[in-house]
């Protein structure tokens, strides 16, 4: 009779550490899956920033352009208070994606550049004196749009892509 109980007892025990292991993968496989599908939520939601960002300052950026360029070829004065509506209309519209911005990435270099980045866009309405210093304002603040991209790119890139050749890292 223990002959035949102790290998069913065995049997049972094997097959309740069996379903515990197995539970236990499981579980930890699903909370990579959840770890995993935050991150890439998280990434997406920055990337947005970033990119909605930099799109609200290049419309702002062209926008006050257009408004000093109507200034200096003096336009008539209902024209330029359409752009002036317009110009407020684009620098309000910075206001959501910076704000995404900082609380969606702590990292100093992106957010300097970003700073940058608009400091100089809304400096463009300083540079309405001549053609000159219009133009000289939208490059600097096309430089800092660039550098902004570009930090941004670098912040955003994926920790296995290889960072001279832009290949992903074998794993």
């Amino acid at each position: 009779m223990l002959a035949v109980l102790v290998p069913a007892a065995l049997a049972v025990v094997a097959t309740l550490l069996g379903a515990i292991v197995s539970g236990r993968f499981q579980e930890r496989a699903a909370e990579r899956q959840i770890r995993v599908t935050h991150s890439e939520t998280i990434r997406r939601d920055r990337l947005e920033a970033v990119t909605a960002l930099a799109c609200a300052a290049g419309d702002h950026r062209t926008a006050m352009w257009k408004r000093g360029d109507a200034i200096l070829t003096g336009a008539s004065p209902g024209r330029i208070e359409v752009l002036r509506s317009e110009s407020h209309m684009t620098r309000s519209a910075i206001a959501r994606p910076q704000v995404a911005l900082r609380v969606l990435i702590e990292d100093q270099a992106v957010r300097t550049a970003a700073d940058r980045m608009v400091t100089l866009t809304y400096a463009m309405r300083e540079a309405y004196a001549t053609t000159e210093d219009l133009t000289a304002a939208r490059e600097a603040a096309k430089d800092a749009h660039d550098t902004f991209v570009n930090t941004g790119a670098h912040y955003l890139r994926p920790a296995s892509t290889h960072p001279t050749t832009g290949q992903d890292s074998p794993r």
